[in-house]
Order: C-alpha cells, then structure tokens, then sequence
C-alpha cells in the first residue's frame, strides 16, 4: 500500500478517485472525511451496487461474488474506468489479474498511473485529513491532532477489534463458543464507550475526532442491521442514552448525514450472504427519528 504524498503520488487536485460503498462502513468513513474536510471538488467518487453480486458472471467455474456496478442505474456506475466490479478495477490495477487479497472497498485510485494507491481505510482517512490540505475547504479542521494521537490510538485498538469488527465476528460466528465471546466482548466494549460518553461529549472530549468516524458508522447500523442479521440482540444503541445522542449528534452533521443510505445499508447485508439469508428477505425496519434533538451540546457546552 502507498501513500498520497509520497514519491510518485503528490497531492493533486483531480488526480485521486474514491471507490467506495454506501452500505460498507470502512468505506463510508472516507467518504465521511472527504466530506467534513471539504474536499468534493478534489476527489470524485464512484459508487457499487448494494448486493454482492458474481464478478464473472460469464464463467460457470467462477463463483466469486462481490461488489458489482449497475450499468441500469447511473449513481452505481464506474464512469471513469468503465469496469463492471470492483474486481476488475483490481485487475486493471495490475494489468493482468490480482491475487494478493480480497477485492474491498474503499479503493482510493490514482488516474494518472492508472492504480491502486490504497484500499486501508484507516490509511485513506489520515490521507485525507492532512494530504490535500492545500485544496480542502476546510483546511483547519483536523480530526487527528497530535496531541490526541496516542489517546486516538489506544482508543482504536479496542474500538476496532471488539465493536467495528466485533459485529461480525458475532455474525459470522461458525460455532456457540465463537458467538458468545464475540457478543460478550461487544457489548462490555459498548458498555464501556457508554461510560465515556456519560462524562464527555465525544470519545476524546470536546472535539470531534476520526475515532469518533469509526464509531459512528458501526452504531448506526446496529439497530438497523446488526441487532438481527449478526445476532447482536442483547440490546439497542437506542438503549443506551448517550450513545444514542452521540450518535444523533454526528448524523445530523450535513455532511455525514448525506452518506448515510439505509437503503443501501439493509439491501447489502440482507441480500449479499447466500448462507445467512438464501431467500434475501429483508425484514422490516423500526422507526426510528434520528433527527429528533439530542442532548449532547446541552449536556457538554462548549
């Protein structure tokens, strides 16, 4: 994996291209950083297809499945390389066939080499919080200020093992064993976050941080998908006062809100798992206000 602002791969406005998907989370948080740094008019993004769908329709011996473009709709379509998958931009990546690893979003790609710079998230989101400073709109916000790093970091190693990638360990469970340390570990984390929350108003204080990118973008498919689909079902995020206002809070900021595709959400984990949900049923959803007023700015002023 590279770096913009390496050798071979300055900063440049129009030379980068974020693939990404609405429904995946990893992706969704650099679309979230682009976003809040104000850099739409640098990076253009192109979007997939909700569904996994098989990346070699044409071959019987293939089954793979994966992230696909919808040439019948035009938001999830790949206008700048003109691939049907993401698994061809991979291939396109290396001129010939990739190997190395599972073909996941989000891609940040280079259109002057024609490759792959990076497909880390966490990776792209450092990128762009600092790399295009010199092009964003929003050059003074920095969701990763050096004196918060190491509170950042230590924040991350748990957030990430046991909430972000704690949900699907508890989905993906092959056994009882697996499944019930999984959701055990989950909710002592969540447990544990909202205890933060009870005396901050975000996870590093009064400022919001990339940790809290990470967060957000679990919860708020929690009730929505994980409760059901991954077996999460001890209790809501709308059971937990704070986090639930946090989580309020952070999806009414506009330019997170406009990332946040429910649609896309259920559709993807509904109908992308053939040994989850062989008939893709998606069940039906609970109303839920999110843009109902939080207490956040009340309980912690500025």
């Amino acid at each position: 994996r590279r770096s913009v602002g390496e050798e071979g791969f300055p900063a440049e406005k129009g030379r980068y291209h974020l693939y990404v998907s609405l429904a995946c989370p990893w992706a969704t948080r650099c679309l979230q950083f682009r976003n809040l740094k104000g850099l739409e008019h640098v990076l253009e993004v192109s979007f997939v297809h909700p569904t996994w769908e098989r990346t070699r329709p044409d071959d019987p011996e293939d089954t793979h499945c994966g992230w696909v473009f919808d040439p019948k709709d035009e938001s999830k379509t790949d206008g700048l390389n003109g691939c049907r998958s993401i698994r061809d931009l991979y291939d396109l990546a290396v001129r010939g066939e990739y190997t190395a690893s599972t073909f996941t979003t989000p891609v940040l790609w280079c259109s002057k080499e024609k490759t792959i710079v990076n497909n880390e998230s966490s990776e792209i989101c450092r990128m762009l919080n600092k790399e295009f400073d010199a092009f964003a709109a929003r050059a003074g916000l920095d969701l990763y200020p050096d004196r918060l790093e190491k509170k950042i970091r230590e924040l991350e190693e748990w957030i990430y093992h046991d909430i972000n990638n704690g949900v699907y360990k508890s989905g993906f469970a092959r056994s009882q064993e697996a499944y019930d340390e999984a959701v055990t570990k989950l909710f002592e984390a969540l447990e544990r976050v909202e205890s933060i929350l009870s005396q901050s108003r975000y996870l590093c204080g009064d400022a919001l941080t990339g940790i809290d990118i990470w967060l957000f973008n679990t919860l708020i498919r929690f009730d929505a998908v994980y409760v059901v689909y991954f077996k999460c079902s001890k209790k809501c995020i709308r059971e937990f006062p704070n986090m639930f206002n946090y989580m309020k809070e952070i999806y009414q900021i506009p330019e997170i809100h406009k990332t946040i595709d429910f649609k896309d959400i259920r559709t993807h984990y509904f109908t992308s798992h053939s040994h989850l949900n062989p008939f893709r049923v998606v069940p039906i959803s609970p109303h839920v206000d999110l843009m109902e007023s939080h207490d956040r700015e009340r309980a912690y002023p500025a």
